[in-house]
């Protein structure tokens, strides 16, 4: 199993998720992503830099860990020319050390620009089977036109290109995108261990890697782990349906006025029990992933990866990913 450390761009500002990215290459993660978002889920976060920017200077200060966007939407705010641009060089300034994580996006950062986020799942699809057309042929050199029902490219060279393409890992909330990701990605990216994407990906093609983002929360003790993360994260718990939809923090702020404490210790592992971690890291490898992301919610950063060093780095690491199948 690969693990990786979630840098949450809602919840620190750059120069702190850059200064965490260091610490995670120094406790023994394997790679580091980053949520590319224009808002916070909610104000109390304060944050939200932009994930490109920050990055970069990743690149700069860390020698082996690899990178990835956690994940960047193609389709309203970037276009994805632009996207295979920095794509490209972020690969190129990381000597190949990063991943492409796309998605259709959320309301909540795509409505802030132009016409607006699409309002239809399919329409949101259509726009990224597209965009991961274009940036595919952008990466194949020389200039390139491109006339879609809702993209169109003309006559785009993407100048500074890595010998090797980056991986692009496609985020999945059911099996519609799970298809995409097979047919058009080279990896799944989750946010839930559910075995039928896996199943989904593995039926229509997809043979890449599988990355599952597992919301933790760690302090010295349970309480204060979950009231941390009650402050901050409980945007989490309302599914994915009402996180795509809502268009402010203030929205969110609305839909999350009844989650309770309760709700946070049985929606993921709260406190310093490596067992409680553990446990819900077999849930993800039994449903067929082979990279698992830590998103903690905890009040301390400094100390989770110091607990992640002690406690969790060689058991969550020897969790043998399940048989592809």
């Amino acid at each position: 199993m690969r693990i990786g450390y979630k840098l949450a761009a809602e919840a620190f500002g750059p120069n702190e998720l850059i200064r965490q990215a260091v610490l995670a290459e120094q406790a023994g993660f394997d790679f580091v992503e980053m949520s590319d978002h224009y808002h916070p889920w909610l104000d109390v976060q304060g944050h939200s830099c932009f994930a490109w920017t920050a990055l970069g200077a990743i690149a700069a200060k860390t020698d082996r860990i690899g990178l990835a966007t956690g994940v960047t939407c193609p389709i309203v705010r970037y276009h994805p020319a632009i996207i295979a641009q920095a794509a490209a060089t972020l690969a190129l300034v990381s000597g190949n050390r990063f991943t492409l994580g796309v998605g259709s996006g959320e309301r909540l950062n795509e409505h802030v620009v132009g016409p607006g986020f699409p309002e239809t799942v399919p329409g949101r699809h259509e726009r990224l089977r597209e965009a991961l057309e274009i940036i595919r042929l952008l990466w194949r050199g020389g200039y390139r036109s491109y006339e879609g029902k809702h993209f169109t490219l003309a006559d785009a060279q993407v100048f500074d290109l890595p010998e090797q393409p980056p991986v692009i890992a496609v985020a999945a909330a059911g099996p519609k995108a799970a298809r995409i990701a097979a047919e058009l990605g080279d990896g799944l990216f989750a946010t839930e261990p559910k075995s039928e994407i896996i199943s989904t990906y593995h039926e229509a093609g997809g043979a890449g890697p599988k990355y599952g983002e597992m919301p933790v929360s760690w302090a010295p003790d349970e309480r204060a782990a979950a009231q941390a993360a009650l402050a901050t994260s409980r945007w989490a718990l309302t599914g994915w349906k009402v996180m795509s939809e809502l268009p402010n923090p203030a929205n969110f702020e609305a839909a999350t006025t009844m989650v309770r404490e309760e709700d946070i210790t049985a929606a993921m592992p709260c406190g310093p029990d490596p067992e409680r971690y553990l446990e819900t890291a077999r849930a993800y490898r039994d449903a067929g992933f082979d990279h698992l992301v830590l998103l903690n919610n905890g009040p301390d950063p400094d100390g989770f990866f110091d607990f992640f060093r002690r406690e969790l780095a060689e058991p969550l690491r020897d969790l043998a990913p399940a048989m592809a199948g």
